[in-house]
């Protein structure tokens, strides 16, 4: 399925869009993970959470549940806010 990925995350990918394959979110993570090594770590933390400044879309409908089941023909975009001063 394809994957948007936001600007701070292309560093990892150079796209704004990539394939990827998963029957949850968590998978879908992993084989980013598997593509783009470092990318992962970006968007989940240590205790496997997505981190605050992390909106993952499926369909546009955020979801924040790692386990969300996928099919394979949804949507699926990233957002990362930016913060600091």
């Amino acid at each position: 399925m394809k994957v948007g990925i936001p600007e701070p995350l292309r560093g990892y990918t150079r796209a704004l869009e990539v394939e990827a394959r998963g029957a949850s979110v968590h998978e879908l993570l992993d084989d980013l993970e598997r593509q783009y090594p470092g990318i992962r770590f970006r968007m989940v933390d240590e205790q496997d959470r997505l981190r605050p400044h992390v909106r993952i879309f499926v369909d546009r409908r955020r979801v924040s549940d790692l386990s969300t089941p996928l099919d394979g023909s949804e949507d699926v975009q990233v957002l990362q806010a930016l913060s600091g001063g």
